[in-house]
């Protein structure tokens, strides 16, 4: 599947504040309290104009001087400025990929302190240590830093942000629009925890019903409909997952307990009948 980025990587925080006002840009957070603002035609009519002049800087790193490539696609003077601005106050990367087939290319650059420190660097060599690849080495200046040892993203920090959860700018444009209303990168992050937790009581919930018809209890159907004098019916039923759900949630009851506990059910379920 072919892999494209062309981004401004950096505090999600940051990012969020430096493009307030901008139509059409959403910082999507990345892990690490990173966000990536995907670089679109709008944000670069925005920030250069509709005729923004590329770069003409000769790449730096395996590629070699005099490769005859830019470091950069969409790379302007004017950009160029934008950034500086932006990273008055914290360390942003510029960053692009693009891959087809295994085969393709990464540059990237850091701006801190409202000037460029760092690159740009492209390469379409991928055969050193990870941590040298472009991208890798802009994300450590940021100060990302190696997920647990002997995990895949330990020495892959383009793995261990999340830059492999989307494949292209549309992709990093929706998950931007889903952060939208978080002020914060904390405030997402609350948000995320939340949405888990639903999702864990809902499965929760889901596997103990799909579960439920394979629950003994003490007391059959006869049995129920003759303990509460009750004829064939839906309260039956009801009465049968009751027992089911205190066994689930209790260990086995005995008959008499179980008998005794449906009374007292049948009882509550009788006078919320006769209080409606």
């Amino acid at each position: 599947m072919p892999y494209e980025l062309n981004a401004v990587i950096g505090s999600f925080d940051l990012l969020r504040r430096r493009t307030a006002g901008i139509r059409g840009v959403a910082v999507a957070p990345l892990r690490q309290r990173m966000g990536l603002v995907p670089v679109t035609d709008r944000l670069l009519e925005e920030q250069t104009g509709p005729s923004g002049e590329p770069s003409s800087s000769r790449p730096t790193g395996q590629d070699g001087a005099g490769s005859g490539e830019r470091p950069f696609t969409f790379m302007s003077p004017a950009l160029d400025r934008t950034l500086s601005r932006w990273a008055g106050a914290g360390p942003i990367a510029y960053v692009e990929a693009d891959f087809h087939g295994g085969a393709g290319h990464q540059s990237a650059a850091v701006w801190r302190g409202g000037a460029k420190v760092w690159g740009p660097v492209r390469t379409r060599e991928f055969t050193g240590p990870r941590e040298d690849w472009p991208i890798n080495a802009a994300l450590a200046l940021l100060g990302v830093v190696p997920g647990a040892p002997g995990g895949a993203s330990h020495h892959d920090l383009f793995l261990e942000v999340g830059l492999g959860r989307e494949q292209d700018t549309d992709g990093w444009q929706s998950a931007g629009r889903t952060a939208l209303r978080a002020a914060t990168y904390d405030d997402w992050h609350a948000e995320q925890l939340a949405v888990q937790e639903s999702a864990a009581r809902a499965a929760a919930e889901f596997e103990r019903h799909r579960r439920l018809p394979n629950v003994a209890v003490a007391l059959d159907g006869k049995a129920i409909m003759d303990l509460l004098d009750l004829p064939p019916g839906p309260l039956i039923g009801a009465a049968t997952r009751h027992l089911q759900e205190l066994h689930l949630a209790q260990g086995p009851l005995s008959r008499d307990e179980a008998a005794s506990r449906l009374r007292t059910w049948f009882a509550e379920q009788d006078t919320g009948r006769r209080g409606r």
